[in-house]
């Protein structure tokens, strides 16, 4: 689902990201571009990746975090910054801080993944764990700010922020001169909105178009009604880009630069996460696999070259087995069905010769002997089967019909 864009004044200009590459020089990678095959031809177009996943800490909010706090002045350094994140923001806040010298406080999560934690620990900051939700960790890092004097670095709605994010657009400009669309991910949406004002200014003709999770999409009620606006519980995947409202700053210029905002399904996310993987070689997390979601929904509606950004890869290992497993069942990859069999030695055995006749990877099988719809002298069996893809799926139902088995989903 996509919706239009339009809109006001903003307060960014492209010197000020210029600027803000300035400061980022020896600081912030240069990212590389990939190019994918794969994706270009379901597009029908070329397809470049612009890898931010690879980028220090694992994602772009090392650039933004670094302009804010480089901006701060002597009385400011001094008294510290404070932040609140699950996962990048924190990483970014804390690189940064450790790089100029500032102490730092990062509050996060209790249910925080431990890798991520980790990392900013290893970074350079103080974290505290508090609350079990973003929205109680940002209160606690806001209140922390009043009571202590330490700057808050707010992941999004802030200039500088924006402006260091903006950074990406530059990149991609020198790297793929050719481009005509870049895709990006949207959260609050300070990496859209900074990648926006620089290549606007510059190529007023390449489109920018962002993404959001169906379950996290704050900009198109936002869009709808000119304004800022909340939504109730989000929830996806992606935890990188789950806000729950558009940032104020990032807002208004996502109003007016951006040409559209698309959504994607929790399916494709995973879809996406898995292609990255095996196609790319590339470890992406939920929100940085977003913009290749995109392309996957509806491949035909991007004019190429096309761009993807993929803004982050810092995933933790037990989400990515799950975020996997749900990708292999969404492209088909994974069968699970049930079906009953005469409960007497060698059934199972039978059952099982047949799968591997059709060439079908048993990954589990399960027994139910108590349920009161069996007859006395039937077993209901559960399998979780791998397979080639959605025609194989098929041709494995196939294979257990025509032998006599009732399959039941």
């Amino acid at each position: 689902m996509s919706f239009r864009t339009a809109g006001p004044f903003h307060p960014l200009i492209l010197d000020d990201v210029r600027g803000a590459r300035k400061m980022l020089s020896g600081v912030a990678r240069l990212t590389p571009m990939e190019g994918s095959r794969h994706l270009s031809q379901l597009v029908g177009a070329p397809v470049h990746l612009k890898c931010e996943n690879l980028q220090r800490t694992g994602s772009f909010k090392l650039r933004g975090a670094y302009v804010r706090i480089s901006g701060l002045r002597p009385e400011e350094r001094a008294a510290g910054v404070v932040a609140a994140s699950a996962g990048n923001h924190a990483q970014g806040v804390a690189l940064a801080s450790s790089l100029l010298g500032v102490r730092s406080t990062v509050f996060m999560p209790v249910g925080a993944p431990l890798p991520k934690v980790a990392a900013t620990r290893d970074y350079g900051a103080e974290v505290r764990l508090h609350g079990h939700f973003v929205d109680e960790t940002l209160a606690a890092a806001q209140e922390y700010a009043h009571d202590t004097g330490a700057v808050f670095i707010h992941p999004f709605d802030h200039p500088d922020i924006i402006a260091g994010q903006g950074t990406v657009g530059l990149e991609i400009l020198e790297q793929c001169p050719e481009v005509r669309t870049i895709v990006v991910g949207i959260g609050g949406g300070g990496l859209v909105a900074g990648i926006a004002v620089a290549v606007k200014a510059l190529r007023p003709d390449v489109k920018v178009i962002g993404v959001q999770a169906e379950g996290a999409a704050a900009y198109p009620p936002s869009l709808a009604v000119g304004r800022p606006v909340s939504i109730e519980a989000p929830s996806t995947m992606a935890d990188g880009i789950q806000v729950g409202r558009p940032g104020d700053i990032p807002y208004g210029i996502v109003e007016e630069l951006v040409d559209e905002v698309r959504t994607v399904s929790e399916d494709a996310l995973s879809s996406a996460l898995l292609l990255c993987l095996e196609r790319a070689k590339l470890v992406v997390e939920p929100a940085g696999a977003s913009t290749v979601a995109a392309l996957l929904s509806d491949p035909r509606a991007f004019q190429g070259p096309v761009v993807a950004v993929l803004s982050g890869g810092n995933v933790d290992p037990l989400l990515l087995q799950r975020i996997l497993r749900h990708g292999m069942a969404a492209a088909g990859r994974y069968l699970s069905l049930r079906l009953r069999l005469a409960d007497r030695p060698g059934a199972l055995a039978t059952l099982l010769g047949v799968l591997s006749e059709a060439d079908a990877n048993v990954l589990d099988v399960g027994h139910v002997r108590t349920d009161p719809r069996l007859g006395l002298t039937e077993v209901e069996v559960e399998l979780h089967l791998e397979t080639k893809g959605p025609e194989h799926c098929t041709e494995v139902e196939q294979a257990l019909r025509e032998t006599g088995y009732r399959v039941i989903r």
